[in-house]
């Protein structure tokens, strides 16, 4: 299975960090899908069927936990591997963002690379 088989969807309402983190999963060959908060979010779920979400958990509207946590309560998408993609970087916020239904946890700053080696990791390729 190649990236291209595979599509990423990015939820950051940061433009600078969805252009950075975008334009590097697109150049390793991921078909990617941006929402800007977390009712777009959930919206493009139920239409594009992401294979990966990547998931910031402080977002304007729902937030990413309360996404996640919804995301991982319906039929359709609660097989979706989400990682968080945070700058909540405390002591807990793994856990909590593990107990909210996230598979994996990615604190910022962080190189775009090492986050598409991480997609890459999840997604078994």
């Amino acid at each position: 299975m190649t990236a291209a088989q595979k599509t990423v969807m990015l939820v950051e309402d940061n433009p600078h960090n969805r252009k950075i983190f975008s334009g590097m999963l697109a150049h390793a060959g991921f078909r990617v899908i941006e929402a800007e908060d977390g009712y777009q979010a959930l919206e493009k779920v139920k239409t594009e069927k992401p294979d990966l979400i990547l998931m910031d958990l402080s977002i304007p509207g729902v937030d990413g936990w309360e996404v996640t946590r919804r995301l991982k309560s319906l039929e359709h998408s609660k097989s979706i591997p989400i990682i968080a993609l945070t700058a909540h970087a405390m002591r807990g916020d793994e856990e909590r963002a593990i107990q909210a239904g996230c598979d994996g946890y990615l604190a910022k700053p962080i190189s775009p690379k090492k986050v598409v080696e991480e997609v890459k990791r999840y997604l078994k390729m």
